[in-house]
């Protein structure tokens, strides 16, 4: 790993657990086996590292692509939902950092939710799509069912550990309920059924 990359993932690590204030460039620079000078050859200040370090860890962050055309919305949602809980799982601590930074350094909360406002935007696209092609019935808002779904799972993933009393089923379980809730809602709850091409 090179120093640049190696001060990135320090100033991930020490933020997610020291917040801005706590992350010096001394603890982050001794996180990354390297001396100060050495991080401001390649940051100029603090505040710059700790942009490029949450950049890079949001350009990493994927899941799996939904349908252009919906075949089975359970099971395309059940996929990407379980994708995207373990990475809020996995990553809770700096989500929970970003979250408390926001009054304080702003952009810096912006930065850290553009995944969560990519998954929104994936979710109710799919949505939209579930409608067009008669796989979801009824009346209801694709943007508002998108919320719905991603705010189950982000109330789940951060809570649990917090307030387990409220949450006395497993993660599996949890994740699989909110989709069926989601898709029965919205009359999406079966397969599609497409014609058959003769020939």
């Amino acid at each position: 790993m090179d120093v640049r990359t190696a001060l990135l993932e320090a100033a991930i690590t020490v933020f997610a657990t020291s917040g801005s204030r706590g992350a010096t460039t001394r603890l982050i620079a001794r996180q990354a086996g390297v001396n100060e000078v050495t991080l401001f050859r390649h940051f100029k200040s603090k505040d710059d590292l700790i942009q490029a370090a949450l950049d890079r860890f949001v350009a990493r962050i994927a899941w799996p692509p939904l349908a252009e055309v919906p075949a089975d919305p359970r099971a395309e949602l059940l996929a990407l939902c379980r994708a995207h809980y373990r990475e809020l799982l996995k990553h809770r601590s700096l989500i929970r950092k970003v979250m408390s930074e926001h009054e304080e350094h702003p952009a810096l909360c912006s930065v850290g939710m553009q995944a969560s406002a990519r998954m929104a935007s994936d979710l109710t696209r799919y949505f939209a799509r579930l409608k067009k092609t008669g796989a979801a019935t009824g009346t209801w808002n694709e943007r508002a069912a998108a919320n719905a779904l991603l705010g189950a799972l982000f109330s789940d993933a951060m809570g649990r550990d917090t307030m387990p009393e409220r949450y006395p089923y497993s993660q599996r379980d949890a994740v699989a309920w909110y989709v069926d809730l989601i898709v029965r809602a919205m009359g999406a709850d079966a397969p599609v059924r497409r014609p058959r091409k003769r020939g």
